[in-house]
């Protein structure tokens, strides 16, 4: 969305997953973090939080993919 703070507790259903992927001047996301994790089950943190999903998401393709090479 690129506007910081914009998603707040009151805009996640209760005990939703918030993955906030938005990154603003100052390392601020687009979900008010203090707000919305009263109301989320889990929540990415901004910085940090989408970097290490990304990763872990590319090396579960990586490893499909030789599996699929070796017939596995």
């Amino acid at each position: 969305m690129g506007r910081p703070r914009l998603t707040r507790e009151e805009d996640i259903k209760p005990g939703a997953v918030a993955v906030d992927a938005g990154y603003n001047p100052g390392s601020i996301g687009d979900a008010d973090f203090d707000s919305a994790v009263e109301r989320a089950s889990l929540i990415t943190p901004v910085p940090g939080g989408v970097g290490p999903t990304t990763i872990a998401a590319l090396l579960e393709q990586a490893v499909d993919a030789a599996a699929r090479q070796l017939g596995v």
